[in-house]
């Protein structure tokens, strides 16, 4: 009888608690019932529930618990602060402060606003005269509109660009091709402050009557700007002087020699000494980078031409699969100078004049002759600079990355395996040519 009056003890006791009743879970992943987060839940006149405790003798661990406090619990302390900021808190006051950070915000708003609206309009001024006087009738050119939608935020930045660059020295082109120069500088993107600020720092290097070489190298390690790029990359090179008053007259001898050249040897290419060095360069162009440009006729012609004429020139060497990649970065680089296509793989180059075509190909011919007889030894017979330099890649990744290199040599992996066409095309096919252009300017 004991039993069953216990259980039924027990019954009455547990009977708040039936299968089914919504009760408050604590722990880690459902956090304490806090009545002002929570107030809708909590009817004004009820009290949150209380567990009876039967009062008997603390143990151990319940004197431990009572005198410990974990530290994701709030704990009393906590909810009596909050509730006393809550009474506190003065609506007046929060009020008057809001209202005036939205006042100061609207003022700022407007001052910006006025500022763009003036810069805009000195923009459109500047860009009507500069087109009525170099433009003309030009239809080569994009029109003034496709000029306004640079963002007015950087305008400040471009028109002081444009006040410097008459600074910057020029290489004669046709009329049809200046006057598209011009006009293209009006709808140029804006540039960034830092942007702007290395542009001008290559333009006040350049505009000198000689130009510091070492200076210009040590400025161009961090990359050239896109306007300057043509000029710097033919100095660099030693294509041109660093002497401005015989750039032009040296521009105009070494496009001469080398249609002289043209007009020697490229008949040649049919004979049967030369056969197969015309056949190799014809199966190789196919296989350049980037696609768009290559399968173009004409870009296809000029490639032909500029390889077989240093092949001819070059018998020590001839030519070796490889060059016909070094020779696309110049191409590209040299278009830049008389468009503003932001991607040149897509641009039609047929639509160039004939002389601006001829010019390009020179200069990108020289340029690349130039580079070549720096690394002339890599595409000699048994390519002894191309092996220097994987051995030093070795050396290097040894010293570097010693785990690397002793898992290459647990699995017989040489480097020559890997890292020969690395060399012998100048990452021209591991990387995007946009970022080969940019190691470029500081290989040179």
């Amino acid at each position: 009888m004991a039993s069953d009056g216990g259980r039924k003890q027990f019954w009455k006791r547990s009977g708040a608690k039936v299968p089914g009743s919504i009760q408050h879970v604590y722990g880690a992943q459902h956090p304490p019932f806090d009545p002002l987060l929570h107030g809708t839940l909590v009817k004004p006149g009820s009290k949150p529930p209380t567990t009876p405790v039967k009062l008997k003798k603390v143990s151990t661990f319940q004197e431990f618990e009572s005198n410990t406090s974990d530290a994701w619990d709030l704990g009393d302390d906590d909810d009596e602060l909050l509730a006393i900021a809550a009474e506190n808190l003065n609506t007046e006051v929060v009020m008057e402060t809001a209202h005036k950070v939205i006042e100061n915000h609207s003022k700022l708003q407007e001052q910006h606003k006025f500022q763009e609206e003036h810069l805009q309009e000195e923009k459109q001024v500047e860009s009507v005269e500069l087109t009525s006087t170099a433009c003309g009738d030009n239809r080569l050119v994009k029109s003034i509109s496709e000029g306004h939608t640079s963002s007015s935020s950087d305008n400040a930045s471009e028109n002081t660009s444009m006040q410097r660059s008459q600074s910057l020295p020029q290489t004669s082109t046709p009329p049809l091709v200046s006057g598209m120069a011009d006009c293209n500088a009006s709808v140029t993107p804006a540039l960034t402050e830092r942007e702007a600020s290395r542009l001008d720092k290559f333009k006040l290097l350049l505009a000198g009557p000689n130009t510091d070489l070492e200076e210009l190298r040590k400025l161009s390690w961090s990359g050239i700007p896109k306007r300057v790029r043509p000029i710097a990359w033919k100095l660099l090179s030693g294509y041109l002087p660093a002497n401005v008053d015989r750039r032009e007259s040296t521009l105009q001898r070494k496009r001469k020699e080398y249609f002289a050249f043209v007009e020697q040897y490229y008949d040649s290419r049919n004979d049967e000494n030369h056969q197969d060095t015309y056949r190799q360069i014809h199966i190789d162009i196919p296989r350049m980078s980037p696609e768009v440009l290559r399968l173009q006729p004409k870009v296809t012609e000029i490639f032909e031409r500029i390889l077989f004429i240093w092949a001819i020139r070059h018998p020590a060497s001839g030519y070796v699969q490889g060059i016909n990649d070094l020779a696309t970065p110049f191409f590209v680089v040299f278009i830049c100078e008389y468009i503003e296509e932001e991607e040149v793989e897509n641009f039609d180059v047929s639509s160039l004049p004939e002389e601006v075509l001829q010019n390009i190909e020179a200069d990108s011919y020289w340029c690349m002759s130039k580079l070549l007889d720096g690394i002339q030894d890599n595409y000699t017979f048994a390519q002894p600079g191309i092996q220097k330099k994987v051995k030093m890649l070795e050396e290097l990744v040894s010293r570097i990355d010693e785990q690397v290199h002793r898992h290459l040599d647990l699995h017989e992996v040489k480097y020559l395996q890997f890292a020969f066409r690395w060399m012998n095309n100048l990452l021209m096919r591991e990387v995007p040519l946009r970022c080969t252009i940019r190691l470029w300017d500081t290989y040179q």
